[in-house]
């Protein structure tokens, strides 16, 4: 199975993730609570996939994604966003984001999502 990272300001959201997660069979997960924890992770783990909040404290969800690219281009990163964010997302594909979740989300979407970003 995948290491994945997910960062969210949102001890919720990280929980509701982190059991979609472990119900598709994933135990390797590492959790940020902010931008610069998830920019650290990421550079430390080399995670297989990274869930990525938008809007964090510290360093902004873009930003991260910057820097990740940076790093590794071929990086897979999932942002996270709430609804209303759209043209953020678009910058975010832009950058290099393989795809992204809308907050408030269904676990199969989140599922289909996460599949379909490992696999390519």
């Amino acid at each position: 199975m995948s290491k994945i990272l997910t960062a969210d300001d949102s001890v919720f959201m990280r929980k509701i993730l982190i059991k979609i997660l472990n119900k598709m069979g994933h135990k390797d997960i590492i959790e940020a609570e902010n931008g610069d924890d998830a920019l650290r992770i990421f550079k430390e783990e080399t995670p297989d996939l990274v869930l990525l909040d938008i809007v964090m404290k510290g360093k902004y969800g873009i930003d991260v994604l910057k820097d990740i690219m940076k790093i590794n281009p071929d990086a897979r990163v999932i942002m996270v966003s709430a609804v209303g964010q759209e043209s953020i997302l678009h910058e975010a594909k832009d950058i290099g984001a393989k795809d992204f979740i809308t907050k408030p989300f269904k676990e199969e979407m989140v599922i289909e999502t996460i599949n379909r970003v490992l696999k390519s």
